[in-house]
């Protein structure tokens, strides 16, 4: 039988919610993921994490940089669902604005399975490329990552 449950939601998260301006809609599903404040919905850039915090970012933007002046052929692999597809346009445009070399894949998930997988590696090395940047793949892609 199926069970539907609600999920115990603070009243007064609703009703600031409301305050400014959030529909009653979306302030009770804001509200039930646990935002309290409308300062948790902030989308301006001065709220995201500094790329600093992100493991071996610095080292990472400095490989793409080496491999953009070199002229190195580059392949994104992606994620076939929205933030994956999302991804790989900002992925690729982003390259391409530096002058980078970039193609794309977006392996079918069905066929290939999740993430970077050893079948997509072999996929991505038909391009012939110089380095794999891949975008919404999960971190758990460890078979794959030693294929590649």
């Amino acid at each position: 039988m199926t069970q539907i449950s609600l999920r115990a939601i603070p009243a007064n998260a609703i009703q600031q919610l409301l305050d400014n301006g959030y529909p009653p809609a979306l302030a009770r599903i804001f509200a039930a993921r646990g935002i309290t404040d409308t300062q948790q919905l902030e989308t301006s850039f001065d709220h995201l994490l500094s790329f600093d915090k992100l493991k071996n970012a610095r080292e990472m933007a400095c490989l793409l940089a080496d491999a953009i002046a070199a002229q190195k052929k580059l392949l994104v692999i992606a994620d076939y669902d929205c933030d994956g597809a999302t991804a790989c346009a900002v992925a690729v445009r982003g390259l391409r604005a530096f002058g980078a070399q970039v193609e794309f894949i977006v392996p079918n998930r069905f066929a290939y399975g999740y993430g970077l997988t050893p079948e997509i590696v072999h996929l991505a090395k038909r391009s012939n490329p110089d380095i794999l940047v891949t975008v919404d793949n999960g971190i758990a892609s460890l078979e794959g990552v030693a294929e590649a």
